[in-house]
Order: C-alpha cells, then sequence, then structure tokens
C-alpha cells in the first residue's frame, strides 16, 4: 500500500486543526503585552541616567511587581540611592526618603501623637514611613530599636500606635541602601528585619566601557539635574493591573515541588548555621511569577526560579563558622544547592 504523502490533503486539513488549537489555546492565555511595555518604559526612563546597571533595574521592577521589598547593598558611589529616586520617580505615587542615623528613634519613623490644643486631645501626626514608595538610605546605621519599627509594617503593611491600626495602599515599597564596607557606626540588620526583605540585590562598580560612558554623559549634560530627566511612566492602576495578572501566572505541580526542594536544601545543608524559611519558598515562587510575566510568559519554568534563587536566598542564610573561615561564600553554597536539586522536565 502507498504510503499517505504528509501534504496530502488529510494531512494538511489536521494540521490546521491542530494550528487553529494551538492558536485558541494562547488566545486564552493572560495577556501580557502591557506588561512588557511597562517594563520597557521604565527602563528606558531609568536608562537616561543609568548606565550599566541592567540587573539592579530589573530587579527592582520585579519585585516591585511580586510585592515586595528590597535591600541594596553596595559600596559609595555605585548609585544605589539616585538608582532608588529615579526609580520611585518613574511611578506616579508618593515618594518619601528617610536617612537613618544612630541617634533616629522609631517615632522619627513612624510618626508620634501631638496635643492638640485646640481639640483637647492627642493627634497622630504620620512618619515618613507614611507614602507609598519609601527610600531608607544606609539603613544599617541606625540600632535595632528603630530597625524594630519596621517589623509590622513591612510585613503587615500597617502600623499599630496607642491602640489605633493605620493601615497602608497599595503600592507599598520598601527600598534600603546598606555599605557592605564601612563598619564604624553602623548596626547588624536584625534577621527578622532581613528576613522582611524579598530579595537582596549587591550592586558592583560598572565594567569600563559603562564608566566611560557615564563620564561622557555627565560632561554633556546641560546643568540638568538627574532626576529632572525621568519622568513617571508607571500608575497605580497600571501596577495594579499587572500584579493582578501576574498572580494568575500558571505554575505546575512540579515546579512549586521544585522550590520547595531548593528552600528545604537550606535547611538540612552541612555548611549553613541557618537556613531558609518558609517565607523565601514564597518570595521565589513570586518573583519567578514576576520574571515570567515580564519575560511575555504566563507560565513560570525552572529557569525563572534559578534567576530567583539566589536574590532572595543571599541574605536568609547564615555560613557555618569553619566553612566561612575557609572562605566559601553564600553564593557558592547556593550554587552547590541548585545543582543537588534535579531540574523538573
Amino acid at each position: 500500500m502507498e504510503e499517505q504523502n504528509e501534504n496530502t490533503p488529510d494531512n494538511n486539513e489536521e494540521k490546521n486543526q491542530v494550528s487553529s488549537a494551538e492558536e485558541q489555546e494562547f488566545q486564552n492565555r493572560i495577556a501580557l503585552d502591557d506588561v512588557k511595555e511597562k517594563v520597557d518604559a521604565v527602563k528606558n526612563e531609568l536608562k537616561k541616567v543609568i548606565i550599566g546597571q541592567d540587573n539592579f533595574i530589573e530587579m527592582l521592577i520585579a519585585s516591585l511587581f511580586a510585592r515586595g521589598h528590597i535591600l541594596v547593598e553596595g559600596v559609595p558611589g555605585v548609585a544605589k540611592t539616585i538608582t532608588a529616586r529615579l526609580f520611585a520617580k518613574c511611578i506616579k505615587t508618593d515618594f518619601s526618603r528617610i536617612q537613618f542615623t544612630p541617634d533616629l528613634m522609631p517615632s522619627d519613623v513612624l510618626g508620634t501623637s501631638v496635643f492638640n490644643e485646640a481639640a483637647r486631645d492627642f493627634e497622630f501626626k504620620k512618619g515618613p514611613i507614611f507614602s507609598h514608595m519609601v527610600l531608607i538610605d544606609e539603613i544599617n546605621r541606625s540600632p535595632a530599636k528603630t530597625q524594630s519599627s519596621l517589623f509590622e509594617v513591612m510585613e503587615e503593611r500597617q502600623v499599630s500606635i496607642d491602640g489605633y491600626e493605620f493601615s497602608f495602599d497599595d503600592p507599598f515599597m520598601v527600598l534600603a541602601t546598606q555599605n557592605p564596607i564601612e563598619q564604624e557606626g553602623t548596626y547588624e540588620l536584625p534577621e527578622a528585619q532581613v528576613d522582611r526583605f524579598l530579595c537582596k540585590i549587591k550592586v558592583d562598580y560598572p565594567a569600563l566601557d559603562d564608566e566611560i560612558t557615564m563620564l561622557i554623559n555627565q560632561h554633556e549634560r546641560i546643568e540638568k539635574p538627574a532626576l529632572d530627566q525621568v519622568k513617571a511612566v508607571l500608575t497605580p492602576k497600571d501596577l495594579s493591573e499587572i500584579q493582578t495578572k501576574i498572580n494568575q501566572i500558571k505554575v505546575e505541580e512540579k515546579i512549586i515541588r521544585y522550590i520547595a526542594q531548593l528552600v528545604h536544601e537550606t535547611r538540612e545543608h552541612q555548611y549553613l548555621l541557618l537556613g531558609a524559611s518558609p517565607r523565601a519558598s514564597i518570595a521565589v515562587l513570586q518573583l519567578a511569577k514576576s520574571f515570567a510575566a515580564m519575560k511575555g510568559r504566563d507560565f513560570v519554568i525552572p529557569e525563572d526560579v534559578k534567576k530567583a534563587l539566589l536574590p532572595v536566598l543571599n541574605h536568609r542564610l547564615i555560613l557555618a563558622p569553619e566553612r566561612e573561615m575557609e572562605g566559601i561564600s553564600i553564593e557558592q553554597v547556593i550554587d552547590l544547592i541548585q545543582q543537588s536539586v534535579e531540574i523538573p522536565r
């Protein structure tokens, strides 16, 4: 019997049916074109001033989409603060900046009750934390008492003072910077505080070509402040719609199991004194969904999880003292854990 040619009418009709089915399936997925459009718009605005910090910018956007807070670590002069300020300006919303110092009190962050003589009663005056985008510069400059003022607001998005609760509306994001080199006059962040940051980004020195471009731009800039070059391109409504779509990103059970296994391995690894909590598992999941949406996919793949793993875990794990003395880094341990867990197919 003669074999049917793959280009026969019957086969063509079958291919058309499959193609139509695939097209219909694609049409039923989450529309993510607007997500990519807004991501590109924010990146383009920041690149007017910021050169060579692509990973930093991408992590800021992904953390915002995931409703998380971000801790930025780097030596002085690598544009941590200016990038955070410019990023906040890209969002059409309220912004406040808090400079942490050794003498800063919790009331300087949260606010305090002041006696109103006209009303013969105490009136609560809100502090700078009551904003949508909050930049905390040099967060490790203040002692634990001041650090503790952020515990409730960062986790529960509310402040409890004098028997009253003050809730925060979306968006709410804390961007904190710290200097890892200078130790005098600094305080170690409490573990409970560190764990409330969705991720930690380490900002390195720029590449030589990027620094040359930066110098040329600075030289050619004609008395126009950096902040004036960036405009708001993302509204709270846009952000809310994007976050809703990200919550609908598909995550298969094998991917969820993969995330859980990776985080679970940190709790039993011989090189670690402290592993990651379930909050870290949730953070990896949320950040991976943000990465998928930013790539235009409505489903999470293992590469999204691996990309989220380092920034989520690098500030939550504590090395065993003997391993630290051997010069082993947290990044190396995370890489070992990643290699030890089978990637789902």
